[in-house]
């Protein structure tokens, strides 16, 4: 009688184990997979372009870049978008006439 009480408790306890499992969790509801949106990606179109620290011509020129760089877009403010430069500065403003947003 104690055998067979001690396997209808482990029975139960394995049942209960399952029930509160991931594996259980998962198949019991939708899988839900976040997906970042690739960031927007700008290409400078023309060569010997001035990136600058601000949005203007007031700030001070960073450096150039040619056609074919490319920028991650960061945010705009009036005709000047903000990126990261791929391989090099972040943060940098470019007047949107050199780019291809």
């Amino acid at each position: 009688m104690m055998k067979k009480m001690m396997l209808a408790a482990m029975v139960l306890t394995a049942g209960l184990g399952l029930a509160v499992s991931p594996a259980a969790q998962a198949a019991q509801s939708p899988a839900v997979q976040a997906v970042k949106a690739p960031a927007a990606v700008c290409t400078v179109n023309d060569n010997g372009v001035n990136f600058r620290g601000g949005p203007g011509t007031d700030y001070p020129v960073l450096g150039t870049v040619n056609r074919g760089q490319n920028l991650n877009y960061r945010g705009q403010q009036g005709n000047w978008v903000m990126g990261d430069l791929w391989g090099g500065p972040t943060g940098v403003w470019i007047h949107v006439a050199y780019l291809d947003c």
